[in-house]
């Protein structure tokens, strides 16, 4: 239902959709029917294209005749040619990286309401980039910062400055991965002839979460209607004169929460 949600987006950058499962012909069938889907559901029987590939998620055992035949959850970026790009999996067959985070990670531009902070050195843009999750949803936290003109960000690995950071409050049901920053460049500080890593361009920061899909965490979260994660980013911006101090901007994030689909049709 996330990638149907997210079809007329990925089209519009000139992506298209296939999903592959080890369920038949008729369950697909009847799921695309119920749910509306709009791209290609292709039908795997026995696994055996997921087993060519190595994705036969052998931590599912073979009396559980649900999900016996499961790949590893992930999804596969393909170019023109057929040649795979980029690839995203996940170890648990209940997780699930959403479209959305799949995009904000390779650094595209995300349809989604947004939470905008200026300052007289950065503008900062905020936002999570799913709006609804459910256990097991691998979703993302993305922070855009934006140095205003003639300013410099400073990067993590700095020394003597207070490098820019993303620290994310811990929240039930909710596992925080470390935030991803991207590559800094060197900077030359010439009356000093000192070299910093910092930035200069716009750079995304990015933190993987995922709701917790355990019995527990599905049985708590029926009662739910939404999780707030709150946040703060820190960071030192300098000109070519002056270092202004160090700087704090608290920022949060609100998802609703739905429960899974568990409507089948008998095989």
């Amino acid at each position: 239902m996330e990638l149907q949600g997210r079809l007329d987006t990925l089209q519009a950058q000139g992506l298209a959709v296939a999903a592959i499962s080890y369920d038949p012909e008729s369950v697909l069938a009847d799921f695309s029917a119920r749910r509306g889907i709009r791209f290609p559901l292709l039908s795997d029987p026995g696994s055996l294209t997921i087993k060519r590939y190595g994705l036969f998620n052998t931590t599912v055992p073979e009396t559980n005749t649900q999900t016996y035949g499961v790949p590893f959850p992930g999804t596969f970026m393909l170019d023109a040619r057929g040649v795979v790009t980029a690839r995203f999996f996940e170890a648990a067959y209940q997780e699930r990286n959403t479209v959305s985070s799949i995009l904000a990670r390779l650094g595209s531009t995300i349809d989604v309401p947004a939470t905008r902070v200026s300052s007289p050195q950065v503008e900062v843009t905020s936002f999570s980039t799913d709006a609804t999750v459910a256990p097991g949803t691998h979703f993302s936290i993305v922070v855009d910062v934006q140095p205003k003109p003639g300013m410099h960000v400073y990067a993590p690995g700095v020394t003597g400055y207070r490098p820019v950071n993303l620290t994310i409050d811990p929240a039930r049901w909710i596992a925080l991965s470390a935030a991803i920053y991207p590559p800094s460049e060197d900077y030359h500080f010439k009356p000093l002839d000192e070299h910093v890593p910092v930035y200069v361009r716009r750079f995304r920061i990015a933190e993987d979460v995922v709701v917790d899909a355990s019995p527990e965490a599905q049985n708590a979260l029926k009662d739910i209607s939404s999780i707030k994660l709150r946040g703060v980013l820190s960071y030192q911006a300098c000109d070519d004169r002056v270092c202004f101090s160090p700087q704090t901007v608290p920022l949060e994030w609100t998802v609703a929460v739905r429960q899974l689909d568990r409507e089948r049709v008998k095989r």
